[in-house]
């Protein structure tokens, strides 16, 4: 800036300090139109958020009490559950892709269910490794390698 208040031009500012005249002009006019506190670095705030705070605190409450409270058949939650109930409840419509961000941003993870039979029984289980399996993995005492010759060795 200080060269540019010695009289030199937006090229020749631009040459000496490494970059674009168009940087150098965009630094003037940010500096006329809010002083040196226009010139301080800033982050681009982006996109406003679609939901508020409120909102979003709301939302995790509805996620807590269970997607069958949302009138869903089972408890498990997916993105696309998640994008309606948002819908329904605050008018804001998000992709589904979209809503795993939100979730992540709001301290949320991905968990996958087990796949296990609810009938699951785990002390038969346990038992059956105990007794069964160690005398269904046992081998024959003759058992021995086999050729993998395809003539018979009396055959020479």
């Amino acid at each position: 800036m200080r060269l540019l208040d010695k009289g030199r031009s937006l090229h020749e500012v631009a040459q000496v300090i490494g970059c674009h005249a168009s940087s150098v002009m965009r630094w003037r006019d940010a500096r006329r139109r809010g002083g040196r506190e226009g010139l301080k670095v800033r982050k681009a705030s982006g996109r406003p958020r679609k939901l508020s705070d409120e909102q979003c605190a709301r939302l995790l409450e509805l996620l807590l009490e269970g997607a069958m409270a949302q009138g869903y058949r089972t408890e498990l939650w997916t993105t696309q559950r998640i994008g309606e109930v948002i819908e329904a409840h605050f008018g804001v419509s998000y992709h589904r892709d979209h809503v795993g961000r939100l979730l992540h941003a709001l301290g949320w993870s991905c968990q996958k269910p087990e796949r296990r039979a609810l009938e699951r029984d785990e002390e038969v289980i346990e038992r059956w490794k105990r007794e069964v399996w160690p005398e269904v993995k046992k081998t024959p005492r003759s058992w021995g390698p086999t050729s993998s010759s395809p003539t018979r060795a009396a055959s020479n």
